[in-house]
């Protein structure tokens, strides 16, 4: 087995899951979902292919209808899309492989924005790149950019800029500043920014969209912006993403969408029809269902955060995107042993700070993604319990 591979570090999420497996005492907020099920309308379109037949392979890079679906939900949302830019993808995560896939040769320079997602920085040093962590750092509970570090790390050694905001777990996001700056900085040293936005819906101010480099990137720059359905439409477990690339008579996008129909053949061959016919079912009801579900997320966030705000040694701020409370517990250094207690003392699942790098050590995240907000209550009652111990 390659040493990059034997030396990739096991999830501590599901190390703590895993110690709760089998007990329906624990309330669990450990995983990146929501409790909530799929909106009927989705489940029926995708019913619907699977009792028409649809059950055979289909084009690599997606059905040519869904394509055109995000290239105009993209555009509505941003600058303007043409679905010669778009490949459909099985899942989020994917799709920043396949990113990596075509852009990093062994031995490239990647520098990540972390604490993150472990999956973003282990999927650079599978392929043999070399990860350099640029980090966040908290204030009062708040998660903060030196944009002048991380300018300073990227160089025309740096192949790949690698970024996920709204941020998975801290919930920072970029502002629009902060991307101008970064995008004309990528310009410069040549370097290419993957995007992981697949939380731009669940953005708690302004427009409920949180700045995207869409916005301001030109078709010609070297930008990979992955998305998912994850998040915004409560399709964790279907497993469909999408991946937006420069423009095909551009520089940087000749021959992409060429380069990612291979990649998809190679990797997962294509998506399933009928997952596909749920993703249109989606697209086609964004408009009357995202903002609903943005709105109910905010109002678990505030709930949650203020209960947080209340306990002795917490130290939390609200999170401006995301799904998640980042928090401190005054003394819990360790914080995989911590999330391991609340689990076997108080049947509390929460996902250890430490999954997310060391940058993250001695911090614990809470999903808030919760279909009955009193969940949040009862699981602060078991934090507070805990806490007295």
């Amino acid at each position: 087995m390659r040493n990059a591979i034997l030396s990739l570090p096991g999830s501590k999420i599901r190390e703590v899951a895993n110690a709760g497996l089998g007990r329906s005492d624990v309330l669990p907020f450990w995983f990146g979902e929501s409790d909530e099920t799929t909106p009927q309308a989705i489940t029926d379109a995708a019913a619907a292919s699977l009792a028409r037949g649809e059950t055979f392979y289909s084009h690599n890079l997606g059905l040519a209808e869904l394509r055109q679906a995000i290239a105009d939900y993209a555009s509505a949302l941003h600058k303007p899309v043409g679905m010669d830019r778009v490949a459909v993808t099985s899942s989020g995560v994917t799709a920043l492989m396949l990113a990596m896939q075509w852009l990093l040769n062994p031995g490239d320079e990647v520098v990540a924005v972390v604490p993150v997602w472990p999956n973003l920085t282990a999927q650079p040093l599978i392929l043999g790149a070399r990860v350099r962590r640029v980090p966040l750092r908290p204030s009062a509970g708040r998660w903060g950019l030196d944009l002048e570090e991380l300018m300073a790390a990227v160089t025309p050694a740096t192949r790949v800029l690698l970024v996920n905001a709204p941020n998975n777990p801290t919930g920072w996001t970029l502002t629009r500043d902060e991307q101008a700056a970064l995008l004309a900085h990528c310009r410069r040293t040549g370097t290419w920014i993957v995007a992981d936005e697949v939380y731009e819906r669940l953005y708690y101010s302004g427009s409920g969209v949180a700045p995207s480099f869409l916005d301001l990137a030109e078709p010609g720059d070297r930008l990979v912006v992955t998305q998912s359905f994850s998040k915004s439409f409560l399709m964790t477990g279907w497993r469909l993403g999408w991946m937006v690339l420069p423009g095909a008579d551009t520089p940087a996008g000749a021959g992409a969408l060429d380069a990612m129909g291979k990649l998809l053949e190679f990797n997962t061959s294509c998506i399933p029809v009928f997952v596909q016919r749920g993703g249109l079912a989606a697209l086609e009801l964004a408009d009357r269902f995202v903002p609903g579900l943005q709105l109910h997320m905010q109002a678990c966030r505030d709930r949650l955060v203020n209960a947080l705000q209340t306990l002795p040694g917490v130290t939390v701020a609200s999170p401006p995107g995301g799904m998640y409370a980042f928090f401190q517990v005054a003394g819990q250094l360790d914080s995989l042993a911590f999330a391991k207690l609340l689990v076997a003392r108080h049947g509390l699942g929460l996902a250890p700070g430490a999954a997310f790098g060391d940058e993250g050590e001695g911090w614990l995240r809470w999903c808030f993604a919760s279909r009955d907000p009193s969940r949040l209550d009862t699981g602060v009652m078991r934090l507070r319990a805990a806490l007295r111990v």
